[in-house]
């Protein structure tokens, strides 16, 4: 294996050992006093004004936005050709919905109580799946269109946007009091995870095309 592979594969099982130590510290209760801090510290920023933009920077990660984001994403790659990558994005955001549902089911920890007289969502807290998915989506879309930008401006304009975009959606999940901050940083590990795990299988696959192809040309 190339020595990228070799780095996204140990990166990936890193982020898989710090997520089940995460989990293991939360359902013993050892991050409750840093939840709770974390929680308080940033509602002293409360304002009618930043309530309003977290909540539509929380809809950006929405399961609805998403879904119907993905669609539009996917539709304008097969209308561009990239067929490619059209498939690794509908595989990244599939598997994102079907891990954030097993882990929550699998953990089950309880909502905090938002703040705002928000109700409080009906599914799980652990991970925050607006956290999983908007990183998953955000970041995934970042690195496709990056591997396609012509210059390295570009490029980086599309990571710093993808990348600020998730923070700042998890962000207003700790701001609303609907998730406790362990929620969101297990969210993003997730997220993180699952792209690096289809990004090497999708190497992996890649590779062994290219070595098929000049036997079959050969015969």
């Amino acid at each position: 294996m190339s020595l990228s592979l070799i780095v996204g594969l140990a990166t990936s099982i890193g982020a898989l050992v710090f997520f089940a130590w995460l989990a293991d510290e939360v359902l013993e209760g050892e991050t409750q006093r840093f939840d709770t801090l974390t929680r308080e510290t940033v509602h002293q920023f409360a304002s009618p004004a930043m309530t309003s933009a977290m909540r539509g920077i929380s809809f950006l990660g929405s399961t609805i936005f998403l879904t119907i984001a993905t669609a539009v994403v996917v539709v304008l790659f097969l209308k561009r050709h990239w067929n490619r990558e059209a498939i690794l994005f509908t595989i990244t955001m599939v598997g994102a919905s079907i891990l954030n549902v097993t882990l929550k089911l699998a953990f089950k920890r309880q909502r905090p109580t938002p703040y705002f007289s928000l109700l409080p969502p009906e599914s799980y807290s652990f991970p925050s799946g607006h956290s999983l998915g908007s990183c998953c989506f955000y970041g995934a879309l970042a690195a496709i269109l990056a591997a396609r930008a012509q210059t390295a401006r570009a490029k980086s304009f599309l990571w710093i946007f993808g990348i600020l975009m998730f923070l700042l959606i998890g962000l207003s999940r700790i701001y609303l009091g609907v998730h406790y901050t362990t929620d969101v940083i297990a969210g993003f590990v997730a997220a993180f995870f699952w792209v690096m795990v289809v990004g090497f299988v999708e190497n992996q696959l890649r590779r062994l095309r290219s070595r098929r192809r000049p036997q079959t040309e050969a015969n």
